[in-house]
């Protein structure tokens, strides 16, 4: 079964056994924002296209977001967009990104461990979740032996979703962002992003 094939969150959660709850886990790290970054937004934001389809969604608004904090994190991480996840027939598709361990072979291989995956819907949050979780519950099996907190985002382009996963129970965070408080936007992200960084660190030293 195709990750799309998930239509709602409580199927994944029956299917999987997985645990749901909400909580505001999520804090904010400061990043800053070069000014071309908010130029530019504004510019497709007030003139261009950006939300017709999932496809516009991920380019305009969710890939750059993404991009501009990944630039920290590059050494250690590669963000991989619509890269195939296979876990088995019943977890297998393209998320849209996925943020993965730089491999030392080289930028052209795909490694894990699988730190966060992002799923673009066009107002359809629930439908989003459903795939987003069950991209995570792949990510997690993936991972095997590495137990680490596998982190999720739904967007809209507009209105941005967080959870996570860790072990059997996963956790939606009850306050969305939105891409017009673009600095909490941004301070969200970093944060997930440094989590990341952090269990890498771990799982390197152990």
């Amino acid at each position: 079964m195709a990750f799309s094939n998930f239509k709602t969150i409580g199927e994944v959660i029956k299917a999987f056994q997985v645990t749901y709850t909400e909580s505001n886990f999520i804090s904010e790290v400061k990043f800053n924002i070069p000014d071309y970054f908010r130029e530019d937004l504004e510019l497709m934001m007030r003139d261009a296209v950006i939300d017709n389809s999932e496809f516009a969604i991920c380019e305009n608004l969710i890939y750059p977001v993404l991009k501009e904090v990944w630039k920290t994190y590059r050494n250690h991480f590669l963000l991989w967009s619509h890269q195939s996840l296979n876990y088995d027939e019943k977890l297998s598709g393209f998320p849209e990104y996925i943020l993965a361990k730089r491999s030392p072979l080289g930028k052209v291989v795909f490694d894990k461990p699988y730190f966060i995956l992002i799923e673009a819907k066009q107002d359809n949050f629930e439908t989003g979740w459903a795939q987003c979780l069950a991209e995570m519950i792949a990510a997690q099996r993936l991972n095997g032996e590495y137990q680490i907190v596998i982190f999720g985002i739904v967007s809209n382009g507009a209105t941005w979703q967080f959870g996570k996963l860790e072990g059997e129970i996963f956790t939606r965070n009850i306050t969305p962002c939105t891409i017009y408080e673009l600095d909490k936007l941004f301070a969200v992200v970093n944060f997930i992003f440094q989590h990341c960084e952090a269990q890498l660190n771990t799982l390197v030293a152990a």
